[in-house]
């Protein structure tokens, strides 16, 4: 018993000791990415780094999937800068505080696996295209400017900001050659560091050697501006700003948020099921946990946050055993934030604008692509769609079109039916030949062709071509077998058949999920 219990403790101390390493490195990840998503949302840097303490050290230990890491994310800097622009930083509080209670309720109404029933070609567009969105308004922040606008427009003045830095020298020249030796640091580190100093994350690295860097030729650019007390960002909502919330374009950007951050974490939370081998994501209690983690970032008016797959797979390929690492690195920026802020005034913002436009551009490249040929060219057109509409309108409007779009293929494959009747004289026979879907839509289309069918015939129905056949077809057939006996006919159901190709079908694809 006593030998029991000492190695029940001493795997305790080990996986502790591997969980507080591995949160380190997440630390270390996750510090610039908060600083610079709160930069690109247009609120302070420092508002970044609270949503990440509440990620940590209270999504962390209630999350369902327990190796996935909860923070601000790159994902809704774009959706989040808009509505800053929109109602201010005041109602910003109310509309994070409202999407958390909303994902709370679906979370506690076990909703969390319909906000996965979304088509692969949508979520890869919406992140493809929030990539974009990123790249094109941080190249300007990078040059130390401001975005212009939407993402067309972003994307359009990108020449003449670049033209502007090159020629014009200055503070935009020199932001420009921090942000590319940023960019250019990041690349080369995740290629060529050596195996064993990979644990340390490009973006920090990147980070520090801008900071050096900056502070050597002494440059005259922008740097990031924190206050003495972090917590003076916190912003309670009013009451009067309560009131707003029930007005219409306040709930649309709550559900907007809700939907976007619910997606994008359940998405995270499925990637990181395939990186690791131990306890898989209870869907639900992490919606849940999501959803108390942002009414809490509601109200103290900060930064939203999903799940995070840089910073979750950063912590399992560290090494992380338990949820303890998720909950230790909100320790750590707790106490950097509360010990160590003024070192933040060192660093420049073009620094933390690359780190962006690096993650946008791994987020914009269309590996999808390959994939979704698989399913056919149109995936990879909804994928296009989506993007494009969201480059050139915004979000919101990219992410429903491309639903929509999905479920008019849904519907157009479900409505296609091709009927081939072939007779053979010789026999006296007819075969019916069915492909496609024989639904509910298309069953006017079959009576119509059974009509057709000489008295006294022999009818053979066959379904090797079938995708799929609906209880109301099948009534069909059975109803017009009794009235075709009737004439002297008979009709032939290759039922054998139709079993056999559902049966492989489905065997295939539990093979396929094993």
């Amino acid at each position: 018993m006593t030998k029991a219990v000492s190695s029940v403790q001493s795997d305790i101390k080990t996986w502790l000791g591997k969980d507080a390493m591995a949160s380190v490195v997440v630390f270390l990840v996750a510090l610039p990415l908060c600083m610079g998503v709160s930069i690109a949302s247009g609120v302070p840097p420092t508002s970044g780094l609270i949503t990440g303490i509440v990620g940590g050290l209270v999504v962390g230990a209630l999350a369902g999937s327990p190796f996935q890491v909860s923070g601000p994310a790159a994902g809704l800097t774009v959706l989040i800068w808009q509505l800053v622009q929109q109602h201010g930083l005041p109602m910003l509080g109310v509309i994070i505080l409202l999407a958390g209670l909303i994902q709370l309720a679906a979370g506690l109404l076990k909703l969390g696996q319909w906000f996965r029933a979304v088509s692969p070609a949508v979520i890869h567009g919406m992140l493809a295209g929030i990539g974009l969105l990123i790249l094109t308004a941080q190249f300007h922040v990078m040059l130390d400017g401001k975005p212009i606008g939407k993402g067309i427009d972003n994307l359009l003045a990108i020449p003449d900001a670049l033209t502007r830095a090159v020629t014009g020298g200055g503070a935009p020249f020199h932001a420009m050659c921090i942000g590319i030796m940023s960019i250019a640091v990041m690349a080369l580190w995740g290629a060529y560091a050596p195996k064993k100093l990979k644990v340390l994350p490009a973006p920090l690295i990147a980070v520090v050697i801008a900071v050096i860097a900056a502070a050597y030729f002494k440059l005259k650019i922008n740097y990031v501006i924190v206050p003495d007390n972090i917590w003076s960002v916190i912003q309670y909502p009013t009451l009067e700003n309560l009131k707003h919330g029930f007005e219409t374009p306040i709930l649309i950007a709550a559900v907007s948020v809700a939907f976007i951050a619910s997606a994008e974490t359940l998405l995270c939370a499925s990637a990181v099921d395939q990186m690791h081998q131990g306890q898989r994501t209870k869907y639900d209690r992490e919606l849940t946990a999501q959803g108390i983690g942002n009414t809490i970032c509601g109200l103290f008016g900060v930064l939203p946050m999903t799940g995070v797959i840089v910073r979750s797979s950063a912590n399992i390929e560290a090494g992380a055993k338990t949820r303890a690492s998720a909950i230790f690195h909100g320790l750590w920026l707790l106490l950097f934030a509360a010990v160590l802020p003024f070192t933040l005034r060192y660093i420049p913002v073009a620094s933390l604008a690359a780190v962006l436009v690096f993650t946008g551009y791994k987020l914009a490249y269309p590996k999808a692509v390959p994939k979704l040929l698989e399913f056919g060219k149109s995936e990879v057109a909804i994928y296009a769609v989506t993007i494009a509409v969201i480059v050139g309108a915004d979000l919101l409007k990219g992410v429903v079109l491309g639903l929509l779009l999905s479920l008019f293929k849904l519907l157009y494959v479900f409505s296609q039916l091709d009927i081939k009747i072939e007779e053979d004289a010789a026999t006296n026979c007819v075969h019916l030949r069915l492909s496609g879907s024989a639904t509910l839509i298309r069953l006017p289309m079959l009576a119509s062709a059974l009509e057709q069918v000489r008295a006294g015939v022999e009818v053979h129905v066959h379904f090797e071509n079938l995708d799929y056949i609906d209880h109301a077809c099948l009534d069909l057939l059975s109803n017009w077998e009794k009235q075709h006996e009737a004439s002297n006919g008979s009709l032939v159901i290759e039922w054998d058949e139709l079993s056999r190709k559902f049966h492989q079908r489905r065997s295939g694809a539990l093979k396929a999920a094993a």
